[in-house]
């Protein structure tokens, strides 16, 4: 029951934050979209030192 409230008050809360601040909101997803590519982007270049170790 109480995970559902947190769950309701979480949900509030980035409606809120998009609603009152728009361009933050927009850069804070920039910024986590730029940090997934880079995670994206290191993890492909371990998969390639692996492959490249083993040749």
């Amino acid at each position: 029951m109480l995970k559902k409230y947190l769950r309701y008050g979480a949900i509030a809360f980035v409606i809120f934050y998009l609603l009152s601040s728009p361009q933050d909101a927009a850069g804070v997803v920039n910024n986590a979209l730029a940090q997934l590519g880079n995670a994206g982007t290191q993890l492909g270049a371990f998969v390639t030192s692996i492959n490249l170790g083993q040749g």
